[in-house]
């Protein structure tokens, strides 16, 4: 498999089209090829890199947890701007856009509506659009394949970690996703993604990943392709006031609390919705964060597993078996103060669980008694078809 800026490199008349002109470049630690060279040194041999941009957690990758800005700096090498586009704004200033005529993105995403990195994708398409400006986006894996799977997000709903009405599990590169954004959003755009070579997302054991190639973190949390498959349901607990296994070496892979028996709460998932436990092994565990929620405290629950025989990609339901254990805890403990209430991605006037989900749908699902796992099936049905049926002409592989 040939990732897109290791196709840009090989392509003479690629690079020919680009020489003469300012490019800037959007990465982060992630933006590698498969010797492990950094974007940032690889282009800047062959073409004129004039600046760069971080998303969140920074081109070096070195902010560990949400909401924790990063600077604008000098690159000590190339003495180029890197300006942060999660530091003081969120969208490249006019300034910032002084400096460059094309646009690089390579920034390796997670497959979750949630992870930022697509919000940024956008909001740089936008300003490139204003001002007359070309994006050319280095396309990647979607190591969560092709999948669908949560709620679309509702209109109005807009946020950093809400870019567009997508499921949570969208299934696209964020190549084909800057071909959705272009098209929905109606942009006036001069936009290219340089494909991939040899990707073939519907191939185990990786579906999508290459499995021969190593795995470097997008961002702190997201330590393993194990992470990023689980993330559309484990992200939903940054939500509340459970624990995502922040402050341990498997964050966004276990899920617990130090005040709830997840034996139990295991047992009774089994037997309220069997049918969203195939495809993966829920490992009972135990784990003491060192930091964030239940910090120093040891916490109960369970790790998603889908490096087990167990694994079945097609059939694997993250998002739904997370929903059904915040059921289940609902059941268990029905005055248990489940949702974490603070600014989340600086969304302050709603909850931010909702803000997570994309609107109140799933949380009013949890709190009502007599709502069932065959609702929520029902319910999230109607969003994942259309979704599938909407993608299609944007599918490159």
């Amino acid at each position: 498999m040939k990732l897109g800026v290791e196709v840009l490199l090989s392509n003479p008349k690629m690079l020919k089209s680009l020489k003469g002109k300012r490019v800037g470049l959007v990465c982060h630690p992630a933006s590698v090829d498969e010797n492990l060279q950094h974007s940032l040194d690889l282009l800047s041999k062959k073409i004129k890199l004039s600046c760069a941009f971080g998303p969140q957690h920074g081109v070096r990758g070195d902010k560990q947890d949400n909401m924790i800005e990063s600077p604008d700096f000098v690159d000590p090498v190339l003495k180029i701007p890197i300006f942060s586009l999660y530091g003081e704004v969120r969208r490249p200033t006019a300034e910032m856009m002084e400096h460059f005529d094309v646009l690089l993105f390579d920034l390796q995403d997670l497959g979750c509506r949630i992870y930022t990195f697509i919000t940024t994708l956008l909001y740089v398409m936008e300003e490139c659009a204003k001002l007359g400006k070309s994006v050319i986006v280095l396309d990647r894996p979607n190591p969560a394949g092709r999948p669908i799977e949560g709620f679309k997000m509702l209109p109005g709903w807009e946020s950093f970690v809400g870019a567009a009405p997508i499921p949570m599990r969208h299934g696209l590169t964020v190549g084909e996703l800057a071909l959705y954004f272009k098209d929905f959003y109606t942009m006036n755009l001069d936009l290219q993604v340089v494909k991939m070579k040899g990707y073939s997302p519907e191939k185990g054991p990786g579906f999508g990943w290459d499995t021969k190639r190593p795995w470097v973190n997008p961002s702190p949390n997201a330590a393993s392709l194990n992470m990023a498959r689980a993330y559309s349901g484990t992200v939903l607990i940054e939500g509340t006031t459970l624990s995502e296994a922040r402050g341990t070496t498997r964050a966004l892979e276990m899920i617990g609390a130090s005040d709830i028996d997840f034996a139990e709460v295991l047992l009774r998932m089994k037997k309220k919705a069997p049918q969203w436990h195939k495809g993966v092994t829920l490992r009972e565990c135990y784990f003491e964060p060192t930091f964030h929620k239940h910090v120093g405290k040891l916490c109960h629950g369970f790790q998603f597993h889908t490096d087990a025989k167990s694994y079945k990609h097609d059939q694997f339901k993250p998002f739904r078996l997370t929903a059904l254990m915040l059921k289940v805890i609902r059941e268990m403990h029905p005055k248990y103060p489940i949702y974490r209430d603070f600014a989340y991605e600086y969304v302050r006037d709603r909850l931010a669980f909702d803000v997570i989900n994309g609107g109140p749908a799933l949380k009013d699902w949890i709190e009502n008694p007599k709502a069932t796992p065959k609702d929520l099936d029902a319910a999230l049905a109607k969003g994942e078809k259309s979704w599938a049926k909407e993608r299609k002409k944007y599918l490159l592989y």
